[in-house]
């Protein structure tokens, strides 16, 4: 297939980058990453190194190169609404991982922004393009669990530990809900639609005392902002309720819950951080079974020497070359600035609800058409790579 390839940089060149910057330059041939840029020069001088990226820039200029086509914000979320505006305003397309911003007024501006100059504004997360969410959606457009009446989602981590680890958690959209429930609630928008009504309570994160010596430079105590526990409840325009829990203020020993009902069946899910956790169909009847995969992108990494990190979550990446498809193809890119807000807004609703004790009532929506099934990211059962780019193509 000849094409044009869309000419990427990227900001931001901590943790995440790794896998981002491994597959964007070596799995998806739609991408072409030819800057990095990151406060610390010393990582952006490394990643560049690493990952066979030409140049280094600021961030003035990328917004500023007539080159670099898309930008790919890596950042923490309080840095999200600076960088993604001046690039917007640049003239850039943005893939963002999650979420747009942690206000819903700073999200309506770059989605205007993005509206009036005809770019295109991508949000993660990309693992409901993967084999395990996408396999789901396939089962329940075909019947497999009859009408969708309702689901449950749940997820416990200790934020405030992870936050004394990593700093960036301490900042706005650090707590549990917008750092990780944000996965749950994108793959239930990917499954079952737009929500019209949010209700819910909400707790702060605990004020917490550093425990790890190493941090010296760390205040005695500190706290995580917002609601860092949620319990919520959705209406989905289809008609389905939801249930949500979202505790940040527990233990650190996860236990992941998703559950999808039907008329007909019951669909249970993995872990939606990951690609392709095993979808478990139950019909009355009969021995609960799973489902065998419908698309690629199940979480394999199939590029060599794979880390640790990459075992389960080594197709990082995907959203923004579908993204870059998109452009090339002229058409509407699946992870959209639509669906980006109306994500945030559904976790946004959930702190309005949680403050005023009333129902939220959702004022966007959004489509997101499924991946074409049947292309797969390895074939004669793992032992050769195949080309699963073809379904992010249309």
């Amino acid at each position: 297939m000849d094409i044009k390839r869309v000419k990427v940089g990227v900001v931001g060149c901590g943790i995440i980058s790794h896998v981002y910057l491994r597959n964007m330059t070596r799995l998806f041939r739609i991408l072409d990453v030819v800057a990095v840029c990151d406060l610390n020069a010393e990582l952006a001088q490394q990643a560049a190194k690493e990952y066979g990226v030409p140049h280094i820039m600021t961030l003035d200029e990328m917004a500023q190169s007539p080159e670099i086509e898309l930008v790919v914000n890596l950042t923490g979320a309080d840095a999200h609404y600076a960088i993604i505006k001046k690039m917007l305003l640049a003239g850039k397309h943005v893939y963002t991982e999650k979420t747009m911003t942690s206000r819903l007024e700073q999200a309506k501006e770059l989605v205007q922004i993005a509206n009036d100059k005809h770019l295109y504004l991508g949000v993660a997360p990309d693992t409901v393009l993967g084999a395990s969410i996408q396999t789901a959606r396939w089962a329940i457009d075909h019947g497999l669990i009859g009408d969708v009446t309702s689901c449950i989602v749940s997820i416990n981590r200790d934020q405030n530990l992870n936050a004394e680890r990593f700093r960036f958690l301490r900042n706005e959209g650090g707590a549990l809900p917008y750092d990780v429930g944000i996965y749950y609630i994108q793959s239930l928008l990917t499954l079952l639609g737009p929500v019209s009504e949010v209700t819910g309570f909400g707790a702060p994160a605990p004020q917490r005392r550093r425990q790890f010596l190493f941090n010296e430079n760390d205040p005695d105590t500190w706290q995580i902002p917002g609601n860092n526990l949620v319990a919520g409840s959705l209406r989905f325009q289809q008609g389905a309720l939801g249930m949500l829990h979202f505790d940040g203020n527990t233990i650190g020993a996860e236990c992941s819950t998703f559950r999808i009902y039907g008329t007909a069946g019951i669909l249970e899910l993995g872990d939606p951080n990951r690609f392709g956790d095993p979808v478990r169909l139950l019909k009355p009847e009969s021995e609960p079974c799973y489902l065998p995969l419908t698309h690629g992108y199940n979480g394999t990494c199939v590029l060599d020497d794979a880390t640790d990190f990459e075992k389960g979550y080594g197709n990082r990446g995907i959203g923004v070359a579908e993204l870059a498809w998109a452009i090339r193809g002229g058409r509407p890119n699946r992870l959209s600035k639509e669906m980006g807000f109306h994500a945030l807004e559904v976790l946004c609703g959930l702190d309005k609800a949680a403050e005023t004790g009333d129902v939220y009532r959702m004022t966007s929506t959004f489509t997101c058409a499924p991946l074409t099934p049947g292309i797969y990211s390895t074939m004669w059962m793992g032992g050769a790579r195949a080309d699963a780019e073809l379904s992010l193509v249309d």
